[in-house]
């Protein structure tokens, strides 16, 4: 984790004190240099993980990618491509430490925010049927199953399916809180 700030402070000339500030969320562009990062993250979080040429990429056409930092530690980072009206989420994931923190939710209203900005009417993604966590937020921000790709995902025995989620995004929604 990221190292809190310690401030001195002198009290009337008669002693010394460190005041311990907590370091904050800091939500803002993936950098080239963040991917040594996200790969550690993504390694720990995905038995078959995206490589750092996929995240390098993604960077370099123009897809919105987005992390969440604390102090100098990345907590989470998201990868969306906006073209033509549609959004697709392509990426969101959350260090497995900070998960069930909020994190997830926060990065996903950003990039709901900025398929608003870049006029996107729907956002599709794809999520692992046995991720229920990912489901169970996604639902919650207004997103339905409108169908199933056969054998998308590798796995252990093969292959599994991926559940093909969408939602309706139109200005005036407000997702960020």
């Amino acid at each position: 984790m990221g190292r809190p700030e310690i401030r001195h402070a002198n009290l009337s000339g008669y002693y010394m004190s460190a005041v311990i500030k907590e370091a904050e969320l800091d939500l803002r562009p993936m950098r080239e240099d963040d991917l040594d990062f996200i790969m550690d993250i993504e390694k720990q979080a995905y038995e078959y993980p995206w490589t750092k040429t996929i995240f390098n990429d993604c960077l370099h056409v123009g897809y919105c990618c987005w992390v969440i930092e604390k102090g100098d530690a990345l907590l989470a980072y998201g990868v969306m491509s906006v073209a033509v009206g549609e959004s697709h989420l392509l990426n969101l994931c959350v260090h497995p430490d900070h998960q069930s923190t909020g994190l997830g939710k926060m990065l996903l209203a950003h990039l709901l925010d900025i398929a608003v900005e870049r006029y996107a009417n729907m956002t599709f993604l794809e999520v692992r049927p046995s991720n229920f966590a990912a489901i169970k937020m996604y639902l919650e921000h207004g997103f339905d199953e409108i169908g199933v790709r056969r054998n998308y995902y590798p796995a252990k025995m093969g292959r599994e399916d991926a559940l093909i989620l969408a939602r309706t995004v139109v200005r005036g929604d407000e997702f960020s809180e």
